[in-house]
């Protein structure tokens, strides 16, 4: 199964940043699998990256450039390696991600998940929507020869339904404990360690409500606690989730930062602070995703449940 592999449709800044991104990812890979001489096991003596593929709002045409608001679309892309031992995003990704986020010459930010063809052929006859969707719209930046992708297999009304229908019940409900646990931890107020757990469980309800968005959608979630990139993802499913968190102001986008450092530095860091008046702030941000998650989920479901009786 053929994906296209043109990127005219782009402005050449982002074609230019596209290219200089392939080519850090490609030479950081190979230094890391040859790193302390490469190791004796085949898996990485012959590691290899089978295709880069750039998914999401740039492989299609509706990106979002308007960084003086502060929003500006991400690059997605999806990478894949011979090996599973190979998606080891800290012994593998770790240095070429760093180099592309230091990178003056790269004007937005760059996410990228790692699998095997393995596991995305899999996908692919499960019939997972985000994997046919990235079959569907996604473009090459680099490919060997001799890797094809299967064909993407129908998944039935019925299976899609009941599938994403117990995604969003698991999802939901833990999306509320964690905000129950948050609104707990900020009722001690700003004594002890409160402040940081009340952080990070609000690290962890709007996780697993873009999770959730993801899950409900397209059958699929990285591996990332990062939650810009969560967000990034489930606001590329469904732009209404934008309104969660504005970005024409500094407060709310420090805050948000704040967030997204809360899962490693609001439990192991001694110098993360975070006030009362943050916390709430967040509260209510996290409070306003849950509901529009529940409503574009719903939305969702019910679409797949109209197509049973179509």
């Amino acid at each position: 199964m053929a994906v296209r592999a043109d990127l005219d449709h782009l402005p050449h800044r982002q074609q230019h940043e596209l290219e200089r991104i392939r080519t850090t990812l490609l030479t950081e890979f190979e230094a890391a699998i040859n790193s302390g001489g490469g190791g004796t096991q085949s898996w990485r003596r012959d590691g290899k990256v089978l295709k880069i593929i750039l998914f999401g709002s740039y492989a299609r045409t509706d990106w979002v450039d308007e960084p003086d608001n502060g929003y500006l679309s991400d690059f997605d892309l999806l990478v894949i390696v011979s090996h599973e031992k190979l998606t080891n995003i800290h012994d593998y990704w770790y240095v070429a991600e760093d180099k592309v986020l230091r990178d003056p010459a790269v004007g937005r930010t760059v996410n990228v998940i790692v699998h095997t063809m393995t596991e995305v052929n899999q996908a692919l006859g499960r019939g997972e929507y985000f994997w046919t969707d990235i079959i569907r719209d996604g473009i090459v930046l680099y490919e060997l020869p001799g890797f094809p992708f299967a064909r993407p297999q129908p998944m039935t009304a019925k299976d899609a339904s009941m599938m994403a229908r117990r995604y969003f019940d698991k999802q939901a409900t833990s999306t509320q404990e964690w905000l129950d646990l948050a609104q707990f931890a900020i009722a001690k107020g700003q004594t002890g360690d409160w402040p940081k757990k009340a952080a990070f469980n609000l690290h962890q309800a709007v996780e697993t409500a873009y999770i959730c968005v993801l899950l409900v959608h397209t059958f699929y979630f990285p591996r990332s606690h990062n939650i810009k990139f969560l967000r990034s993802l489930a606001e590329d499913v469904d732009q209404r989730l934008t309104a969660a968190w504005p970005r024409e102001g500094r407060p709310e986008r420090r805050r948000f930062e704040m967030l997204k450092r809360a899962y490693v530095e609001a439990r192991y860091g001694d110098q993360y602070d975070i006030s009362i008046e943050d916390l709430e702030a967040l509260s209510a941000s996290a409070k306003t995703l849950s509901g529009l998650v529940a409503s574009v989920c719903e939305e969702r479901l019910a679409g797949l449940t109209s197509q049973i009786a179509g």
